[in-house]
C-alpha cells in the first residue's frame, strides 16, 4: 500500500474517531447552565393523571436522565420522581376503570418505571394521595417506594439540593 493511501485512511479513521467523540460527548457546552457543573441532581413533582400524558412525560424524564448532555456533566445523575396527587391512581398494577386504550398506557408506563427503577431513578409514591384516591398500596407497581407524604419528600429533596420540576 502507498505512504499516500495509508495516510489517507489513517486520516479518515481519526477523523471518524473524532467525530464520534464530538457527537457523543461535549453536550453540555451547548448548555450554559451545565457549565462548571459536576453534578445534577433533580427531583420531579408528579402529578399528572392522564395516563397516555403520564405514559409520555415519564418516557421524557427517562430520556432525560440519559440525555448526553447530562452524562458528559456527570455519569449518574441522580433523579428522583414523587407520585403524588391524581397521578397515584395510575402507578398500581389495578386496571379496573380504565378504558382499553388507557390500559394500554398504563403497561407503558409499569414498563417504564421498571426501566427507571433498574437503572437507579428514584421513585416514591405518596401514601397521603394514595389514602385520598382509594389506591391500595399493595397494587402499587415495583419499584415505587411510599413514603407517608410526598410533599414532605420534596421538601427534603429541595433542601438537600435537587432542582425541583414540575410534571403536571
Amino acid at each position: 500500500m502507498k505512504k499516500e493511501s495509508r495516510k489517507l485512511i489513517l486520516s479518515l479513521i481519526l477523523s471518524t474517531c473524532l467525530a464520534f467523540v464530538a457527537t457523543t460527548h461535549g453536550f453540555a457546552a451547548d448548555y450554559e447552565s451545565l457549565k462548571g457543573l459536576k453534578s445534577v441532581k433533580a427531583v420531579f413533582d408528579f402529578r399528572i393523571s392522564n395516563p397516555k400524558s403520564a405514559a409520555l412525560n415519564l418516557k421524557v424524564i427517562y430520556d432525560t436522565y440519559k440525555d448526553k448532555s447530562i452524562m458528559a456533566v456527570t455519569q449518574k445523575p441522580a433523579f428522583v420522581v414523587i407520585f403524588i396527587g391524581p397521578s397515584v391512581k395510575l402507578m398500581s398494577k389495578n386496571k379496573e376503570g380504565f378504558s382499553p386504550e388507557e390500559q394500554k398506557s398504563l403497561d407503558e408506563i409499569a414498563n417504564t418505571i421498571s426501566i427507571m427503577a433498574k437503572d437507579g431513578i428514584r421513585m416514591e409514591i405518596c401514601l397521603v394521595a394514595a389514602n385520598i384516591f382509594g389506591v391500595d398500596p399493595g397494587s402499587f407497581l415495583p419499584g415505587l417506594k411510599p413514603v407517608p407524604n410526598g410533599w414532605v419528600s420534596l421538601i427534603g429533596y429541595e433542601t438537600k439540593g435537587y432542582s425541583l420540576v414540575p410534571a403536571y
